[in-house]
């Protein structure tokens, strides 16, 4: 089991720090503003906006890393978007340290998303809002089933490359590549050379973009362009 203590972020909201990988699980210079420019700006209103007409499929999104539930909390509040959010998470946090997070700004409805969050079953989706339904999978993420096309949206928010080097592969972008839809978005914090170049690798076409204010410089956002017949 991993220990897990509560830090304030310089935005004033929460993140933990892993004692296990030796590393925070948001950056401390704001894991609110954080998670809100890098998943839900950068990639959930990217994919919105590339959309030439409205449809009634809902976005598929898939989580690697769990964690606080902050990122799913923000996009579960995107109430006029039908999502289908699949998350992965090999150690879920306790109710004694997410209860205590303090991402709902002492809103009561707020406060009940969250919870649902948490609350909702391993292995089942989950009904959370009219809009929202989650499926959360507790396993490693070398183990989980990629089913091909499936996704239109990765966030990919595991623990750094120093810390978790096994999941930075060229082996897991492949499947995530081939798991996700044409012209589907995948945002991570991490900039780094190597892990541009891994992506691009396997198929996609990786840009970086500017980082949270205060936060990291650069990060990267990368796409799966159609093949050219």
């Amino acid at each position: 089991m991993q220990t897990n203590t509560i830090h304030i972020t310089n935005d004033g909201s929460n993140t933990l720090f892993s004692e296990t990988f030796g590393e925070t699980y948001h950056s401390i210079f704001g894991a609110k503003a954080e998670s809100e420019h890098i998943f839900i700006q950068s990639a959930l209103r990217k994919w919105t906006e590339q959309q030439e007409s409205e449809t009634n499929k809902p976005i598929r999104i898939l989580e690697f890393g769990f964690g606080t539930g902050l990122n799913a909390f923000l996009t579960a509040k995107q109430t006029n978007q039908k999502i289908e959010y699949v998350t992965i998470e090999k150690f879920p946090i306790e109710k004694d340290i997410w209860s205590n997070l303090n991402f709902c700004e002492q809103s009561t409805d707020n406060k009940t998303l969250f919870r649902k969050l948490h609350k909702a079953k391993w292995g089942e989706k989950t009904t959370i809002t009219p809009t929202f339904f989650i499926e959360k999978h507790q396993c490693d993420f070398l183990n989980f089933n990629f089913l091909p096309n499936n996704f239109d949206i990765v966030y990919f928010d595991a623990f750094s490359p120093e810390k978790q080097p096994e999941l930075w592969t060229e082996d897991l972008f492949q499947k995530i590549f081939i798991s996700m839809k044409k012209n589907g978005i995948l945002t991570t914090y991490c900039a780094k050379g190597i892990v541009r170049r891994t992506m691009q690798k396997v198929g996609f076409k990786v840009e970086r973009i500017p980082g949270p204010i205060g936060g990291k410089r650069e990060i990267l956002r990368a796409k799966k362009q159609p093949i050219k017949q």
